[in-house]
């Protein structure tokens, strides 16, 4: 692969993470969601038999990988206890763009980049509703949505910040699995 695809594919999925961090505790629990996935993925497609089985691409050495994976999600997890509501300690641009092209890095060594916009779903629905708001203030003058990105406009139409976090979350968990479901539907 050319470096360039590579470099265009991590970046890609580290810009999209920026617009996530908004609430306390949203970013850092939809990319340890997305990590979990894709320790399973590196395992998987660095396991000659499993990824045989499942008929993915061997990726020689790519199991090492879930060893930072599951860094990550530990990372993650020891991040959300002191940035969970209301937040101790905030991650801003450098850890969502760094935790974003860390992923992206993940699903090309695991050659499963086109799976990045399943399992990165929240992450891709909040970056399309900034494209979307801003798209359409600048061609009709009008907003589609109260505020963008899109866990704004569900925190003025009157939910708490607990409630759009958490549902977020769920919505994370679903992508996910929509992105494990995969495995066997090839």
């Amino acid at each position: 692969m050319n470096c360039n695809t590579t470099h265009y594919r991590a970046n890609s999925s580290s810009v999209p993470g920026d617009p996530t961090d908004g609430l306390d505790g949203l970013a850092i629990g939809a990319v340890g969601i997305a990590a979990g996935t894709y320790t399973i993925f590196v395992y998987v497609a660095g396991h000659i038999k499993i990824a045989d089985y499942l008929r993915i691409t061997y990726v020689s050495g790519s199991g090492e990988v879930a060893v930072f994976t599951g860094a990550v999600v530990g990372a993650a997890m020891g991040f959300l206890w002191f940035n969970c509501h209301p937040a101790q300690v905030f991650m801003g641009d450098v850890g969502s763009l760094g935790l974003g092209g860390a992923i992206g890095i993940v699903a090309v060594i695991a050659k499963q980049e086109l799976l990045l916009v399943v399992v990165g779903g929240l992450f891709v629905l909040e970056a399309l509703s900034v494209m979307i708001q801003v798209g359409s203030y600048r061609l009709r003058g009008k907003r589609v949505f109260r505020m963008a990105p899109l866990h704004h406009h569900f925190e003025l139409a009157g939910w708490t910040e607990t409630q759009v976090v958490v549902r977020f979350w769920i919505l994370a968990v679903v992508f996910a699995l929509a992105g494990l479901g995969t495995l066997k539907l090839r």
